[in-house]
């Protein structure tokens, strides 16, 4: 039986925690043609989700995602605050990861899909007709999964058969997509790849991801964070304030996957080696950095900004799952309602792995 209405965490506007509002009056969403409705089991926090409610995507913001994380900033454009350029509409249900099942479908949809369970892609191409590099990120153009119920189109909506439970699955769609992305973009091979941020969602990820590919992992994380990065598979770890040329040398990494960025960015180029490849999908240090261009053209490096993801990442990120090939660290769960709380433990950056919210199941 499917309710008139259900609770979900609605952001109100640009600002703080105290724009994140829980309401038990919400309506519940209907499919539409080519679309899914989804009992939410489990959503995962991320930073998407906390950079989106401050407006950090906005050029007007310079600073790190932290000094706004709770507060929010006070010179947000709202205009080009969002992934996808266009003003963001509020109330807006966030929530990039998805895991639950299928209970209605919409027009044209196979009826056999009641009844799944399933997550779903958090680069939607649907609504904008699978145009190259254009994408509506769910829980950002369009609504989520911190709710009971969400929509999702079917032709992104993904069954998966494995023996993880809810929360596990709630882990992946956003930080492994991202961490696949990357690794897609750069063609990481058997190589050496450097990871920064690899205590996070997904720089741990990106550590799993590449062992998988038979890469040798050298890891930045904090002190305290060792021993569960090289649980993970880190072949080498690195203090994420080191002087990295000094640690590794110059021109002794193949890749760099980047989630960081801020202070240290140009040392990232200093050691890869010529022909060396760069992929970025984070700035959680700081979106402003200094170039020597000598650097970029005279090494030949290339260098990825990665957002969009080709249908093939997030179809692989399935495979793995049912493999058995990745698995990801669940590091807390939180009841949907202690979504502010989350998020503040989320911004401490104390854990190593995902933080998983849980909506009610009534």
């Amino acid at each position: 039986m499917i309710p008139e209405t259900m609770h979900a965490v609605q952001l109100i506007g640009h600002g703080g925690i105290d724009k994140l509002a829980y309401r038990t009056d919400v309506p519940v969403p209907q499919p539409g043609p080519g679309e899914v409705l989804i009992r939410v089991a489990a959503a995962g926090v991320n930073n998407t989700d906390i950079n989106t409610r401050i407006g950090w995507y906005s050029k007007a913001i310079t600073e790190d995602t932290n000094s706004g994380g709770a507060e929010g900033f006070d010179s947000v454009d709202d205009g080009d605050a969002t992934w996808s350029g266009a003003p963001l509409t509020f109330p807006r249900i966030q929530g990039a990861d998805v895991c639950g099942h299928v209970v209605a479908v919409g027009e044209g949809v196979d009826p056999t899909r009641m009844g799944e369970r399933v997550i779903v892609r958090n680069m939607l191409r649907t609504y904008v007709d699978y145009r190259p590099y254009e994408c509506w990120t769910i829980g950002s153009e369009c609504d989520g999964g911190f709710a009971q119920f969400c929509v999702a189109p079917s032709a992104e909506t993904h069954a998966v058969t494995c023996d993880w439970d809810d929360v596990e699955l709630a882990a992946i769609p956003c930080a492994y997509s991202t961490a696949e992305g990357m690794l897609h973009r750069a063609n990481l091979g058997a190589e050496t790849v450097l990871v920064t941020g690899a205590s996070g969602g997904v720089g741990s990820a990106a550590v799993q991801l590449a062992k998988r590919r038979r890469a040798r992992v050298i890891a930045l994380c904090s002190a305290s964070k060792v021993e569960a990065v090289k649980a993970l598979g880190a072949d080498r770890i690195i203090d994420r304030d080191a002087d990295l040329v000094a640690e590794l040398g110059d021109e002794t990494i193949d890749v760099v996957v980047d989630l960081v960025a801020g202070a240290q960015w140009s040392s990232l180029l200093d050691v890869l080696r010529r022909g060396g490849r760069y992929a970025v999908a984070g700035a959680i240090a700081g979106p402003i950095c200094a170039i020597d261009v000598r650097t970029l053209y005279l090494k030949d490096l290339t260098l990825f900004g990665c957002t969009f993801q080709e249908d093939i990442v997030f179809e692989n990120i399935v495979k793995y799952i049912e493999a058995g090939e990745i698995r990801p660290m669940v590091a807390k769960t939180y009841p949907l309602r202690e979504i502010a709380t989350a998020q503040e433990d989320f911004l401490t950056k104390t854990h190593t792995g995902q933080l998983v919210l849980i909506p009610p199941q009534e």
